[in-house]
């Protein structure tokens, strides 16, 4: 990932709303990050975000109602879980190998979304 100190490495960011969803980008992110919203889903943008392979990232998400939607790069493997009213779309890697990002999505209503660009 890009950030490089061990205190980086172990830090998890914590996102907070009551209304309203969060719009996050992999500059903004580190290994491990949870989105809560009461109402509100996680608009996710990894793109811009060097993994190496091998390499992985947690995200969780919290909410009663609202979803993620996640863009990866076409190498990158995302796993699913957590217990939500709502489906899964994702094609999965169009390339072996390369780094995992782990979505936990946690909440009453909302699906999970993967795109690949």
């Amino acid at each position: 990932m890009t950030k490089e100190t061990a205190l980086d490495r172990e830090r998890t960011d914590v996102r907070v709303s009551i209304v309203g969803g969060h719009k996050l980008d992999g500059k903004t992110l580190h290994e491990r990050t949870v989105t809560a919203s009461l109402i509100g889903g996680a608009d996710i943008d990894l793109t811009d975000l060097d993994l190496p392979d091998g390499a992985e990232m947690k995200i969780t998400k919290l909410s009663l109602i609202g979803g993620v939607s996640i863009t990866v790069r076409p190498n990158v493997r995302v796993v699913v879980g957590g217990v939500r009213l709502g489906g899964v779309s994702d094609d999965g890697p169009t390339v072996a190998g390369g780094p995992t990002v782990r979505v936990d999505a946690w909440g009453l209503l909302g699906g999970v979304r993967v795109n690949r660009a």
